[in-house]
């Protein structure tokens, strides 16, 4: 008996060997995981801080740019490349360079920098105008029975395929209403975050594309008016009409059309045509505004627009270029743009704080920004496709990514300068 105790305790000491050992084993193999895990975790938070770097540069780029379209600065150069710049409490740099032209779209090549890790970003951009919906709301949008919402192409009639998109940036319930036999080509939207089930009031409606919220909201930027000569005083006219041409562009107190023993008409009959009305714009019954062909209207308004029964805003031979005749809502204040038109009505208002209703004797052509919208007349809106190819001249244009890419730099980049020179240089060639 005691013999086999002594073997059993001589036994121990290979067992806490063993175990001993396989502790090492698993603190070795925990050590090596953790470390792993740290250097992992530090080379994905580099990649993050990268690719943020990377973003800043484009956005970077993209504002100056867009500051020389605002301070109409814009000579079609494209700003100077930036090379290492850091970013504010934190250890990223990005560089960034502009390349291509207007007519085949802007190329940003952006490369953000965080320790070892290196990402690129290159974007395309074009020109982005304020009238890229048919009809757009911050609040409401209401169609009324039978309307027809469908697209044309002034610059190409041949152009059969058009995009139309209606809709609300709010998200409320019912704040898009489309009432009985409404059709619209294209699809309908609510705001960022919405649901479209419940923000868009159904009644009996057909819809070509999708009931959708919208991915990107559209600033709906305010719109100052020109630098114009003071005139000093209004446009009226009672039984008489008034012609006016480019020479009588400027600031105006108010436009105020009295019906007389014949018909009051103010009628724009050669030019570009820019007013800046300071005050309201009344017309009375059966008084016209009316944009002879060939001729182009543009009114700055910051008071209220009043037609009253059988007076109308008018083009004279519609249906043409929306831009023919522009509304711009320019008050401080809440402003109502009572429009309406004796025949078919052809423009654009923009007016993204304030009320907007629009009658019309037949159908409209071009499009609305509004705060709310309501379109009452008998006929259909089309919505002008014409009014998405942007020009630097055009009012609240910007500069916008139209398509982006991203990549990830495997290889080790000492001088970011050369990098993105070599990426530019690859991007002209492809061209």
């Amino acid at each position: 008996m005691e013999k086999i105790q002594f073997r059993n305790r001589g036994s121990a000491l290979p067992l806490a060997l063993i175990a001993i050992v396989l502790l090492l084993i698993m603190g070795s193999t925990l050590l090596s995981m953790s470390l792993n895990s740290r250097i992992y975790s530090f080379r994905t938070a580099s990649d993050i801080t990268a690719r943020c770097a990377a973003d800043a540069g484009l956005t970077k780029a993209l504002y100056e740019m867009n500051l020389k379209l605002q301070d109409k600065s814009w000579d079609g150069s494209t700003p100077s490349p930036a090379l290492n710049v850091c970013l504010s409490d934190c250890d990223a740099t990005f560089s960034y360079i502009v390349t291509g032209d207007l007519a085949s779209g802007y190329v940003i090549t952006s490369v953000g920098k965080s320790g070892d890790a290196t990402r690129l970003i290159r974007a395309t951009i074009g020109l982005k105008g304020i009238f890229d919906h048919a009809i757009l709301t911050r609040d409401s949008l209401i169609l009324k029975s039978d309307t027809v919402i469908d697209g044309y192409n002034s610059m190409d009639p041949s152009d059969s395929d058009i995009k139309v998109y209606i809709g609300s940036q709010s998200t409320s319930e019912a704040s898009v209403v489309l009432n009985n036999n409404v059709v619209v080509e294209g699809d309908v939207l609510v705001g960022i975050g919405g649901d479209p089930e419940t923000g868009i009031k159904d009644l009996g409606a057909t819809i070509s594309g999708n009931k959708r919220a919208a991915t990107i909201q559209d600033s709906l930027k305010e719109i100052s008016p020109p630098v114009l000569t003071k005139m000093s005083k209004s446009i009226t006219g009672k039984g008489t009409t008034i012609s006016l041409t480019s020479a009588d562009n400027g600031v105006y107190t108010e436009i105020d059309l009295q019906k007389g023993k014949s018909d009051t008409i103010l009628e724009v009959s050669e030019g570009d045509v820019v007013l800046h009305i300071t005050g309201d714009i009344e017309l009375d019954q059966g008084c016209e505004i009316v944009v002879k062909d060939g001729a182009s209207l543009t009114i700055y308004v910051d008071g209220n627009i009043v037609c009253r029964e059988g007076s109308g805003i008018n083009t004279e031979a519609p249906p043409e270029e929306a831009s023919t005749l522009k509304l711009f809502a320019t008050g401080e204040g809440k402003q109502t743009l009572d429009v309406k038109a004796n025949s078919e009505w052809t423009g654009v208002i923009y007016a993204p704080n304030d009320d907007v209703l629009l009658y019309a004797n037949g159908d409209a052509y071009g499009s609305i920004v509004a705060d709310t919208f309501e379109f009452k007349n008998g006929g259909d809106f089309h919505y002008d496709e014409a009014l998405r190819e942007a020009t630097t001249e055009d009012e609240g244009v910007t500069f916008a990514v139209a398509r982006w890419s991203e990549e990830k730099v495997t290889t080790a980049v000492e001088h970011t300068s050369d990098l993105i020179y070599q990426l530019s240089e690859q991007d002209l060639i492809a061209r």
